[in-house]
């Protein structure tokens, strides 16, 4: 493993002298006018509590006026969350560890019982005495991909610009997050830089220890988490100032007409392209469900997209969705816009967490549907508010906070049964 601690004068004294023209955990005017937010007022855990917990459950405290994790976590708890969720910032932090000591910054992070650690779901900033870590569980090595600094399991830094402190010293961390732009940056430099949502990196996704984590890094916005993974650890200075969205109005074509570049398969299904151009989704030989989903998320959204029913046309338009257990799996949690032979509600909105049906379409309006021809499905997604139309005749509204407050896949569903068949085209996504 390469050599990546170093002690610079210089590094030091710049740490000296903030540390002199500013106290510690407060904003300077220049700050405040720039937008920059205090994530901890150097005196309360006041905006901080347990993943997926309503309150602060223990292991962290305030003291000295640094947040401390007392080293009582682990791979399976120890993390803290920000209250509010963020979705393009500039975050920066102070940092000091113990001995051998392992921690992380985490980002973007999902909140549900469904996931029971933060990191499936939330890119890491990964913080670590790497060798102490070594000297302390010699012969044991660290992977590059486990080491100071990096995109956990993702993205190396650059090595010639890591100038770390000393354990037991300061060190000064940034993340920016600008549209899927990403950088790390550590005491000044510029350490990590991708873009997320690429061709490379769904292939570094797929290809290591995410690979089979359906939903690691998807998410565009999240709670912004602290892990203590069984080392004490302290932080301070930790500041964000938000970014602006840059993507609404952005066009977004989900099939190229060619293949499934840009989804994924789950469960049982068969997928194919005819000869047309069309996307064909039918039952797998095991009749069970299946799902086809984009492999990016979607929050706000005017999707448009037609299909047409062959056979039995029992599936649906999955939107703020997500799978558990792996690419095998097939148990989608989220929001459907059914579609489905006609008697059955096309247009209507239909939940997977357990409420069942939100709204049916009124009775009138089932001949809207045409049978073995193509329809047009729009599936409007805009914070609380779901409206739907086929054909150019408003199905139904509803307005639901639950829905407003999640993210995911849009996703086609091939229900369970026999002799399900539905073709797809024209897929049509604006950002909202």
């Amino acid at each position: 493993m390469k050599k990546i601690f170093s002690i610079l004068a210089a590094s030091a004294l710049v740490a000296g002298m903030a540390s002199c023209e500013q106290k510690p955990n407060t904003l300077s005017s220049a700050e405040k006018a720039e937008g920059w937010q205090l994530l901890f007022d150097g005196e309360t855990l006041n905006g901080w509590r347990s993943f997926n917990a309503p309150e602060l459950l223990g292991g962290w405290s305030v003291v000295d006026g640094c947040i401390q994790a007392s080293g009582e976590g682990g791979d399976a708890s120890g993390y803290i969350v920000t209250d509010k969720k963020y979705s393009n910032f500039e975050l920066v932090w102070d940092w000091k560890l113990t001995y051998a000591g392992n921690s992380g910054m985490l980002y973007h992070v999902v909140e549900h019982p469904k996931y029971s650690v933060p990191y499936v779901t939330g890119p890491e900033y990964q913080l670590i005495d790497s060798e102490g870590w070594e000297e302390k569980y010699a012969p044991a090595k660290l992977a590059d991909w486990q080491n100071i600094g990096v995109d956990y399991a993702m993205h190396l830094p650059d090595y010639e610009k890591m100038h770390i402190n000393p354990v037991g010293e300061w060190n000064t961390s940034k993340i920016v997050y600008d549209n899927g732009h990403v950088e790390h940056w550590l005491n000044g430099e510029k350490i990590v830089e991708f873009e997320a949502y690429t061709d490379d990196w769904f292939a570094r996704k797929a290809s290591g220890k995410w690979g089979n984590a359906t939903e690691y890094g998807l998410a565009h916005e999240g709670v912004i988490c602290l892990q203590d993974h069984g080392d004490p650890a302290s932080f301070r200075n930790i500041k964000i100032k938000e970014l602006p969205e840059k993507r609404a109005g952005q066009q977004v074509s989900l099939f190229n007409g060619k293949d499934t570049h840009g989804w994924e398969l789950f469960g049982s299904m068969k997928v194919s392209v005819d000869a047309e151009g069309n996307l064909v989704t039918e039952n797998g030989d095991d009749k069970k469900y299946g799902y086809l989903g984009t492999r990016e998320y979607y929050k706000d959204f005017d999707l448009t997209v037609e299909f047409k029913q062959e056979s039995n046309g029992n599936s649906g338009l999955f939107f703020h969705s997500f799978v558990e257990g792996g690419y095998q799996n097939n148990i989608v949690n989220g929001w459907q816009c059914e579609v489905a032979p006609k008697g059955c509600d096309t247009g209507g909105i239909y939940e997977s967490y357990g409420r069942g049906w939100l709204v049916q379409i009124p009775e009138e309006k089932e001949n809207i549907l045409k049978v073995g021809e193509w329809n047009t499905l729009r599936l409007r997604v805009e914070g609380n508010k779901v409206q739907t139309w086929l054909n150019g005749e408003a199905m139904i509204e509803i307005e639901d906070e639950l829905i407003g407050s999640k993210t995911g896949r849009i996703m086609l569903q091939i229900h369970d049964g026999n002799d399900i068949k539905v073709l797809w085209k024209n897929f049509n996504l604006t950002k909202l």
